[in-house]
């Protein structure tokens, strides 16, 4: 008898009028993250630490522009970045192991769908960064991390969008892989921008580049919600057995049975 961890993700039919619950995930990813940072930026703005997205140009004085990373870099707003950042980074991961095993059955060159995988990963690390090391506790860090976000993150968007169209699931390849590289675009002309505007010290105009280019992220990982509310993921354990299978192998073994139904 066998006792591992099994993990066999499977679909579930869909008509139009049902959908898998776990379309909510991303959605719930998006809504929290967007909702928890704007938590932040309007206890900033009422601490005075920084000046309001709408002020007509940066002032000399105690205020600082208002960047995300100094909006939380003292509490009370501190703790709730804290906290937003880690939850969003333990949501993305997820996101991102049920997206390559959704995927995983249907490409026949790993490696992009590997590529996807490793580079999510890596900008939900960042996040943790990002939340857990305050930009004046510790900025080498605290830039490490936005390095990673910003960085793997524009890559992750670039390599889901190409995957969307390749893979095409029930035909919504274009539907969504459009839009996909339209944010992806916007989210790799954002991060240049912000450089350029950071480098030459423009940070009222590089501050608001930064909130669009987070609000373009955190929308695109909203749209994999289309995909999602065609699957049905689960975790089956089972009793002990001599010659049981690996946890890959596990995947390996539930990705064979994995079909798609209209």
């Amino acid at each position: 008898m066998r006792n591992c961890l099994r993990s066999p993700f499977t679909t579930s039919g869909m008509d139009g009028k049902k959908c898998s619950v776990w379309m909510f995930l991303p959605l719930v990813f998006t809504l929290f993250t967007s909702a928890g940072l704007w938590i932040v930026y309007f206890i900033a703005v009422e601490d005075d630490k920084i000046f309001p997205l709408n002020s007509a140009e940066r002032k000399p004085g105690v205020k600082h522009a208002p960047y995300i990373s100094i909006a939380g870099d003292e509490p009370p707003a501190s703790c709730v970045f804290s906290q937003v950042m880690n939850m969003a980074a333990f949501l993305a991961l997820v996101v991102a192991v049920l997206r390559f095993i959704q995927l995983k059955p249907k490409v026949l060159n790993p490696w992009l769908n590997i590529s996807g995988l490793v580079a999510l990963c890596l900008a939900s690390f960042g996040m943790t960064l990002l939340g857990n090391f305050q930009l004046t506790n510790d900025e080498e860090i605290h830039n490490v991390g936005t390095s990673l976000t910003f960085g793997f993150g524009t890559l992750t968007c670039w390599i889901q969008a190409a995957l969307t169209l390749k893979v095409n699931i029930k035909n919504e390849g274009r539907k969504v892989g459009i839009p996909r590289v339209i944010l992806s675009a916007s989210i790799t002309l954002c991060v240049v921008l912000y450089f350029i505007l950071m480098a030459q010290g423009i940070h009222m105009y590089a501050a608001r580049v930064q909130w669009g280019l987070v609000m373009c992220f955190l929308s695109y990982f909203g749209t994999f919600a289309v995909e999602f509310r065609h699957y049905r993921y689960e975790i089956v354990c089972s009793e002990y057995q001599e010659n049981f299978l690996s946890f890959s192998e596990s995947l390996s073994e539930a990705s064979e049975y994995q079909t798609d139904q209209v």
